[in-house]
Protein backbone atom coordinates (compact mmCIF):
# COMPACT_ATOMS: atom_id res chain seq x y z
CA UNK A 1 0.00 0.00 0.00
CA UNK A 2 1.48 3.31 -1.03
CA UNK A 3 1.55 5.97 1.68
CA UNK A 4 1.34 8.82 -0.84
CA UNK A 5 -2.12 7.91 -2.16
CA UNK A 6 -3.94 7.59 1.16
CA UNK A 7 -6.11 10.67 1.64
CA UNK A 8 -6.19 12.57 4.91
CA UNK A 9 -9.19 11.80 7.12
CA UNK A 10 -10.75 14.64 9.11
CA UNK A 11 -13.37 14.06 11.81
CA UNK A 12 -15.33 16.95 13.29
CA UNK A 13 -16.33 15.85 16.79
CA UNK A 14 -17.14 16.79 20.39
CA UNK A 15 -15.94 15.39 23.70
CA UNK A 16 -19.12 13.52 24.64
CA UNK A 17 -20.26 11.82 21.44
CA UNK A 18 -20.71 8.04 21.25
CA UNK A 19 -20.94 8.12 17.45
CA UNK A 20 -17.62 9.99 17.29
CA UNK A 21 -16.02 7.26 19.41
CA UNK A 22 -17.61 4.56 17.25
CA UNK A 23 -16.36 6.23 14.05
CA UNK A 24 -12.82 6.51 15.41
CA UNK A 25 -12.85 2.90 16.62
CA UNK A 26 -14.06 1.73 13.20
CA UNK A 27 -11.37 3.72 11.38
CA UNK A 28 -8.74 2.43 13.82
CA UNK A 29 -9.87 -1.14 13.05
CA UNK A 30 -9.18 -0.32 9.39
CA UNK A 31 -5.66 0.82 10.25
CA UNK A 32 -6.48 4.46 9.53
CA UNK A 33 -5.36 7.65 11.26
CA UNK A 34 -7.15 10.98 11.22
CA UNK A 35 -7.15 14.59 12.26
CA UNK A 36 -9.77 15.39 14.87
CA UNK A 37 -11.38 18.83 14.96
CA UNK A 38 -13.15 19.50 18.26
CA UNK A 39 -16.05 21.83 17.50
CA UNK A 40 -17.04 22.00 21.18
CA UNK A 41 -13.75 23.77 21.89
CA UNK A 42 -13.72 26.08 18.86
CA UNK A 43 -16.92 27.84 17.71
CA UNK A 44 -15.19 28.96 14.48
CA UNK A 45 -14.58 25.31 13.58
CA UNK A 46 -18.26 24.53 14.28
CA UNK A 47 -19.26 27.30 11.86
CA UNK A 48 -16.80 25.95 9.28
CA UNK A 49 -18.22 22.42 9.65
CA UNK A 50 -21.80 23.62 9.21
CA UNK A 51 -20.78 25.70 6.17
CA UNK A 52 -19.06 22.67 4.61
CA UNK A 53 -21.70 20.06 5.40
CA UNK A 54 -24.95 21.94 6.11
CA UNK A 55 -25.23 19.64 9.13
CA UNK A 56 -24.99 20.46 12.83
CA UNK A 57 -24.54 16.91 14.19
CA UNK A 58 -21.24 15.17 14.87
CA UNK A 59 -19.28 13.34 13.78
CA UNK A 60 -18.85 14.75 10.30
CA UNK A 61 -16.24 12.74 8.45
CA UNK A 62 -14.17 13.77 5.45
CA UNK A 63 -11.90 11.43 3.52
CA UNK A 64 -9.73 13.69 1.45
CA UNK A 65 -12.11 16.28 -0.05
CA UNK A 66 -15.07 13.87 0.07
CA UNK A 67 -17.69 14.47 2.76
CA UNK A 68 -18.70 10.99 3.89
CA UNK A 69 -21.20 12.23 6.49
CA UNK A 70 -21.69 10.87 9.98
CA UNK A 71 -20.99 7.46 11.49
CA UNK A 72 -24.14 5.82 10.05
CA UNK A 73 -23.31 7.26 6.61
CA UNK A 74 -19.76 5.89 6.81
CA UNK A 75 -20.99 2.41 7.79
CA UNK A 76 -23.58 2.45 4.98
CA UNK A 77 -20.85 3.43 2.51
CA UNK A 78 -18.67 0.61 3.88
CA UNK A 79 -21.49 -1.93 3.47
CA UNK A 80 -22.09 -0.73 -0.09
CA UNK A 81 -18.41 -1.25 -0.90
CA UNK A 82 -17.63 2.43 -1.36
CA UNK A 83 -15.47 3.15 1.69
CA UNK A 84 -12.37 1.08 0.89
CA UNK A 85 -11.76 2.72 -2.53
CA UNK A 86 -12.03 6.14 -0.83
CA UNK A 87 -9.55 5.11 1.84
CA UNK A 88 -7.21 3.83 -0.86
CA UNK A 89 -7.23 7.22 -2.55
CA UNK A 90 -9.79 6.79 -5.33
CA UNK A 91 -12.10 9.75 -5.79
CA UNK A 92 -15.80 9.23 -5.23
Amino acid sequence: MSQSTAPEITIYSTAVCPYCVAAKNFLKSKGQSWTEVRIDLDPAEREKMVALTRRTSVPQIFIGQTHVGGYDDMIALHRAGGLEPLLAGASA
